[in-house]
């Protein structure tokens, strides 16, 4: 078996390739296709553990969902996950090989072409087809040499591309004009059509720009994606503020800050979805308003994100909020912070070193090399409720606080427990997945829960939804005609 390939680009982030992809491999996955997603490169801090005991971006996870397949590291073969605003934690199939700073990165970017194509070339022998999802923008010229995210990858294995454009920015036939003349003749020729995503509004207006792009391309545009009104999917990095509710009456009110370095922000998703929950995220500068529960988030550099909370105003606020009996929950990075110390000899993700937690529970929280990579499942303590999720961390906890955990897994404890109630934390990703998990911590922080909501069946359900959209709007039959797959 040799895969047909099809790779996704962009004229930008965020244009929807990510969503893109996610439909196309469920499109062909419901034709009765094996398919399998694959990002050679991904840049985010939103990452999810596979069953080969590795790491590969959310988005990744969420495609692989997509095609009815576990997740595996070959999905995305390179992660680079930044912990400054200069360099990043370099994963490479799965594993944690270093922090390198951008120039020492581009120099290593040959090594980390061979991983790309050794995992593509296992898959490709596995599947009768790769949807590649590109990162950023092939026009990205200070990037092009050396490149194994775009264009660069395409032309290693030789695989068509269909580039997409974001209408909702405004500006989409200036994004796809100016992409097609940024790019090289050779780049250009493997373009085998356009793509305009997140459309709203009245089609025949948009019509006589849509000829002229086709005429002054000479390229063929294979369809115009409307905007999905409340679609809900796992989002690759960015929190998107936007898409938060606003404030209502007679909900638990739930509060989160938005770190520097947050990580793995989509484990409030089903809280964002929860008919019961107001949710607010707290930027930079903001007013911290009044909450039931606050939850502190997961962190690539802790000490820096726990520095920046302080700056912030967040210790006070959160030692009012506990006089005043609201809860509080740390989650991975956040439960850490909960503790007495933090320590870092090492320099893991930062300048080596100690600093004090919040001191709310008796704990320390060390740094180690070897970083924890863990599917788990087990029950809260609470009340015995089912739990699944991952754990990712750096970190060794140790103290008498974990003499009461949050949460026993097979053979083991995690988390803790305050002897007062009212601060919890835990090392595990995807507490709320699970309705009966869910409920119970909600109850936990003081909601009488009547609405038990399945984020998992709500997840399918954006999928299919996506992949019904998509597979209207796209001209399949093209499609089909450039990968050799019958019509």
């Amino acid at each position: 078996m040799s895969a047909k390939t099809l790779m996704v680009q962009g004229t930008g982030s965020d244009t929807g390739k990510s969503v893109l992809v996610t439909a196309l491999c469920h499109i062909y996955r419901r034709r009765g296709l094996k398919v399998a997603p694959f990002k050679p490169q991904n840049m985010a801090l939103n990452s999810a553990v596979t069953l080969d005991g590795g790491e590969i971006g959310r988005a990744q996870a969420l495609q692989a969902l997509a095609c009815g397949l576990e997740p595996h590291t070959d999905m995305n073969p390179v992660l680079l996950k930044p912990n400054t605003d200069r360099g990043a934690q370099v994963i490479i199939q799965g594993h944690a090989l270093s922090n390198q700073e951008a120039a020492e990165y581009h120099a290593f970017k040959p090594r980390a072409m061979a991983a790309v194509l050794e995992s593509y070339e296992r898959l490709k022998k596995q599947y009768d087809l790769i949807i590649v999802e590109g990162a950023g923008s092939p026009a990205e010229v200070n990037l092009r040499e050396g490149d194994i995210a775009n264009m660069g990858f395409a032309e290693a294995v030789d695989c068509p591309v269909v580039l997409v454009g974001d209408i909702d920015r405004g500006g989409v036939f200036a994004q796809l004009h100016g992409t097609l003349d940024l790019i090289s003749n050779s780049e250009r020729e493997r373009i085998a059509g356009l793509i305009i995503n997140k459309f709203r509004g009245d089609i025949a207006l948009l019509e006589p720009g849509l000829a002229w792009l086709e005429q002054h391309t000479g390229k063929k545009l294979l369809g115009v994606i409307n905007y999905l009104h409340n679609l809900h999917l796992d989002a690759e990095d960015a929190v998107g503020k936007a898409h938060w509710p606003a404030q209502h009456e007679n909900k638990l009110r739930v509060v989160v800050p938005i770190l520097p370095r947050i990580s793995n922000h989509t484990d409030f998703d089903p809280l964002r979805l929860h008919p019961q929950v107001e949710l607010q995220i707290i930027g930079p500068g903001e007013t911290i308003p009044h909450a039931d529960l606050i939850i502190l988030p997961g962190s690539k550099s802790v000490q820096a994100d726990l520095q920046f909370l302080r700056e912030q105003g967040w210790r006070a606020a959160i030692q009012r909020h506990l006089r005043y009996g609201g809860k509080l929950l740390g989650i991975c990075g956040g439960f850490q912070m909960l503790g007495e110390h933090l320590h870092d000899p090492d320099g893991i993700e930062g300048v080596a070193g100690s600093c004090e937690g919040l001191g709310l529970l008796a704990m320390d929280t060390t740094l180690k090399s070897d970083k924890q990579l863990h599917r788990v499942e087990g029950h809260l303590t609470l009340n015995q409720s089912a739990v699944c999720g991952y754990e990712i961390h750096a970190g060794i906890t140790t103290g008498p606080a974990l003499q009461r955990p949050a949460v026993k897994l097979a053979g083991r404890e995690d988390g803790a427990i305050s002897k007062d109630n009212q601060v919890m934390g835990s090392y595990l990703h995807g507490l709320f997945e699970r309705p009966e998990a869910c409920a119970a911590i909600l109850e936990w922080a003081g909601l009488l829960v009547d609405a038990r909501p399945d984020h998992y069946a709500q997840r399918i359900a954006a999928i299919e939804r996506l992949a019904d959209e998509v597979e209207q709007q796209l001209d399949m039959n093209y499609l089909n005609r450039l990968l050799a797959l019958p019509e």
